[in-house]
């Protein structure tokens, strides 16, 4: 029995919030478990210097990830407060803005940038997968507020891109960790999947152990069994009136 009583193939309970954050194109707050991440996309006309100077046509999706102070048991310094960007938190957004662009199709966006910011006001385990699962219904209400006021024609969007963590404990496969089955993870995984069924990141280490293909084998179907119940709440979420 898992700590929180559920099956191993079981998510977390799993809400979204939407137009938390109003004075964004496009927010929701995903409540995953005890881990909450507020998602927003404002979308400015106007795309990266790089890009006007290689003539790439089309626009641009970037992201930001940041755990506020509080998220965590004990305080967590702001990056600023160091003057960097911690390599956690810098591999964490990188993640979100390579799977939100496997999720739309800039050619068709004009010419502008979409910002993606994720907070992570609590933490409990799988605050990289709710950031990415969120930033995309954040983004999807997006385009719809756009096409609405008529700033774009068409969505962009090609189709819902979803993350979650897996593991094994104790040789036993599971999905979802909240953080005290993530810290007695011998094998640890992130898996970020289109609605497609194609993948854009697997994330794996043996944290103790070494483990067989067939290990993996398992816990990659087992992600993909739980991104395709996370699309299905991606799309009721995306359809859901905001709660401002």
């Amino acid at each position: 029995m898992r700590a929180d009583g559920r099956r191993p193939d079981e998510l977390r309970k799993i809400s979204f919030s939407n137009g938390i954050a109003p004075n964004a194109t496009g927010s929701t707050l995903i409540e995953w478990g005890r881990t909450r991440v507020l998602c927003a996309v404002c979308a400015e006309d106007g795309v990266p210097r790089w890009m006007r100077d290689q003539s790439v046509g089309g626009g641009w999706l970037t992201a930001e990830y940041s755990m506020l102070p509080y998220s965590t048991l004990s305080r967590r310094p702001r990056d600023v407060s160091r003057g960097k960007i911690d390599g956690r938190s810098q591999e964490i957004q990188r993640l979100i803005g390579r799977s939100l662009r496997a999720a739309i199709d800039l050619s068709r966006a004009g010419d502008r940038t979409f910002w993606v910011d994720c907070d992570v006001l609590e933490a409990d385990g799988g605050t990289r997968t709710a950031a990415v699962t969120g930033a995309y219904v954040a983004l999807a209400l997006a385009i719809k507020k756009m096409m609405i006021e008529g700033r774009i024609s068409e969505s962009p969007l090609t189709g819902s891109v979803a993350a979650v963590s897996v593991g094994v404990i104790q040789g036993e496969v599971l999905l979802d960790l909240p953080y005290v089955e993530d810290v007695a993870a011998e094998v640890d995984m992130n898996v970020a999947m289109t609605e497609k069924g194609e993948f854009v990141e697997i994330q794996g280490t043996g944290e103790k152990n070494t483990f067989p293909g067939s290990t993996l084998t398992s816990m990659v179907e087992m992600a993909k069994g739980g991104i395709t119940q996370l699309i299905e709440m991606q799309n009721a979420a995306i359809k859901a009136p905001s709660v401002r």
